[in-house]
C-alpha cells in the first residue's frame, strides 16, 4: 500500500475541508533531522544571551499575531476563540520564561570535590542533545508542544516538530514564524504528516523525543525510541480526580470543577473526569454543579465546540453506556447527549468504580461524581487509578495535606489546572500518565544531559590512581576515612 503524498485537514464543527498538507515521508524526515543537526551545532555553540534575545523576539512576534493564530486554531480544533487566545497567551509566557531562565538553570555548576580529592576542581556542565523531535497533540496544538519546543530551543537544541494530523496548520505557522526571525536556517522545522511521519521521527537520529498523546501511543513511541537508545519525555493521558472536603467552598468547587471537565469539550488531559465529594456536602455539591451544567451548551458559538477527533465520539458514547449499564444515575444529560460532532454536558453519579467511565480516559464533556464517607476514602479512590497526571483538591484547612498524599505529578488546591499556567513549575505525570517533565527548571534540564568535568588544581605527593600507589598511601586513605566517618 503506497503512502499518500498529501492529507486533508477538516473543520471538526462542520466537516468541511480546511486545507491540504504534504505527508512528510520517512526520507524527508531523515533529511529534516540532518539539516536540524547542522543548525543545532551553531545554536548550541551560541551564548545564552543570544538564545534569549532570539526567543524573546519570537515571543514578541507571536504576541503581535495572536488573532491570526487563534483563527487558525479555531478552524482546526473547533474551540471558541477565547479558549484559543488563552492557550496562545500561556504558550507565549512559557517561551519567555524559558528564554529568561535558561542560563540560571543550565549554567555550569561548581561542585565540592571532598577532602580526599581536595586538589581537584569539579564542575557539572549541561549540554543540549542537538536535535529534539517533538510530536504534538491536537487538543492544545500550541500550548502543549510549546512546553517542549520553547524549552528545547532555550536549552540549545534544534527542533523537528511533527504536529497532529488534525492540527497541522498551526504547527507549520509556528515554524514559519520562527524562521522569519531566526538567523540560523532549519533550527525549527515542521514536518506535517500522518502516523508514519511520527513513527519515522521516533526512529530517526534525533537526540531526544518529546511526545504528547495517548498512553497506548506513548508506549509505541518509547519502544521505537528504545531501538536507538533515544531518551524520551512522555506526557500521556489522565483520569484526573477532584476531591471535595466538607470544609470546601462548595460553590467555587462546583463552578471550577464544571469548567475543568467541560471546557475544550472535555478534551484536556488535565481536565476533571472524576469527583469524590464527602457525603456531608455531597447533596449541595451535586445540586449546584448540575444547575450550572444545565446552562452550558456545545455548539459552534456555544461554551465549547465539537470533538476535534471524530473517533473520540465513539469512545465517549461507550463510556457513558458502560456507566449506565453499571447503574449510574444521570443528573444532566445522558447517552442521548452524544451527537455526531458535538457532545452536550453529561453529569452522572453513583458510577461504578470498575466502569470504563471511572477507569479509562474519556476525553469528553462528562463528569462522574461519587460520594465518599471521608477524605481517606477519597484519597484511596483517587490513587486507585492507573493514571497519575493531575488533581484538584478543595478544602479550606487541609488542602495541602491532602495534595501531598495523591499519586500524581501536579495538584491544584482550591483551583483547577493552575499549575499549567505557572511557568516555573514542572508539568508531567506518573504511572500510565507518562514520565519526564516539561516546564520550569526541570523542563529546561530535560532537554540537556549532564557532563561531569574534574580537573587537577594542584599536585599533591599522594597519588591514588596509579600502580605505583604505596602502602603508605593505602594507610593514609583508610585513616582519613576513619577520621571522617
Amino acid at each position: 500500500m503506497s503512502t499518500p503524498a498529501t492529507f486533508d485537514s477538516h473543520n471538526p464543527a462542520t466537516g468541511e475541508l480546511f486545507a491540504t498538507y504534504r505527508n512528510t515521508s520517512a526520507d524527508e524526515v531523515n533529511e529534516a533531522v540532518a539539516k536540524a543537526h547542522l543548525a543545532g551545532q551553531l545554536w548550541g555553540a551560541s551564548s545564552f544571551a543570544a538564545r534569549k534575545s532570539l526567543l524573546l523576539q519570537w515571543a514578541k512576534l507571536l504576541t503581535k499575531n495572536i488573532d491570526e493564530m487563534a483563527a487558525l486554531i479555531c478552524s482546526e480544533t473547533g474551540k471558541p476563540t477565547s479558549d484559543a487566545i488563552l492557550e496562545i497567551t500561556l504558550a507565549i509566557e512559557h517561551v519567555a520564561w524559558a528564554a529568561k531562565h535558561a542560563e540560571q538553570v543550565l549554567g555550569t555548576q561548581r561542585r565540592p570535590s571532598g577532602l580526599l580529592m581536595l586538589n581537584m576542581k569539579s564542575r557539572v556542565e549541561r549540554s543540549p542533545y542537538g536535535v529534539v523531535g517533538v510530536i504534538g497533540p491536537w487538543n492544545y496544538p500550541i500550548f502543549t508542544p510549546m512546553g517542549s519546543i520553547g524549552y528545547a530551543l532555550a536549552a540549545g537544541n534544534a527542533v523537528v516538530f511533527k504536529p497532529s494530523e488534525y492540527t497541522p496548520g498551526i504547527g507549520q505557522w509556528l515554524a514559519d514564524s520562527f524562521a522569519e526571525i531566526s538567523h540560523i536556517p532549519n533550527l525549527f522545522i515542521c514536518i506535517p504528516g500522518l502516523a508514519d511521519t511520527g513513527r519515522a521521527l521516533t526512529q530517526s537520529a534525533v537526540g531526544k523525543i518529546a511526545f504528547t498523546g495517548s498512553t497506548a501511543t506513548a508506549k509505541k513511541v518509547a519502544a521505537a525510541a528504545a531501538e536507538r537508545m533515544t531518551p524520551t519525555v512522555l506526557e500521556c493521558g489522565g483520569k484526573d480526580a477532584v476531591i471535595v472536603a466538607d470544609d470546601a467552598n462548595i460553590s467555587r468547587a462546583a463552578e471550577f470543577a464544571l469548567w475543568s471537565a467541560m471546557s475544550n469539550a472535555g478534551q484536556t488531559c488535565i481536565g476533571a473526569e472524576r469527583v469524590y465529594v464527602v457525603e456531608s456536602v455531597a447533596d449541595r455539591f451535586l445540586d449546584e454543579i448540575s444547575a450550572m451544567a444545565r446552562n452550558i451548551r456545545a455548539s459552534s458559538d456555544g461554551n465549547y465546540g465539537p470533538a476535534t477527533m471524530p473517533s473520540q465520539i465513539g469512545v465517549i458514547r461507550s463510556h457513558v453506556l458502560d456507566a449506565q449499564s453499571h447503574g449510574a444515575t444521570f443528573l444532566v444529560g445522558g447517552p442521548e447527549s452524544v451527537g455526531d460532532r458535538f457532545v452536550q454536558p453529561i453529569i452522572m453519579t453513583n458510577v461504578a468504580e470498575n466502569s470504563t467511565a471511572m477507569t479509562e480516559e474519556t476525553f469528553g464533556p462528562t463528569l462522574a461524581i461519587n460520594r465518599v464517607a471521608n477524605i481517606s476514602e477519597a484519597i484511596a479512590k483517587a490513587n486507585a487509578s492507573r493514571y497519575g497526571l493531575g488533581a484538584s483538591v478543595w478544602s479550606r484547612r487541609n488542602g495541602n495535606k491532602i495534595a501531598s498524599q495523591l499519586q500524581c505529578g501536579m495538584v491544584s488546591v482550591n483551583s483547577v489546572i493552575a499549575f499549567a499556567a505557572v511557568a516555573s513549575v514542572p508539568f508531567g505525570g506518573v504511572k500510565d500518565s507518562g514520565n519526564g517533565r516539561i516546564h520550569g527548571p526541570e523542563g529546561l534540564m530535560e532537554f540537556t544531559y549532564p557532563r561531569t568535568v574534574v580537573s587537577e588544581s594542584f599536585r599533591i605527593p599522594i597519588a591514588f590512581t596509579t600502580f605505583k600507589r604505596t602502602k603508605f598511601v593505602d594507610k593514609f586513605i583508610r585513616k582519613a576515612i576513619e577520621l571522617l566517618h
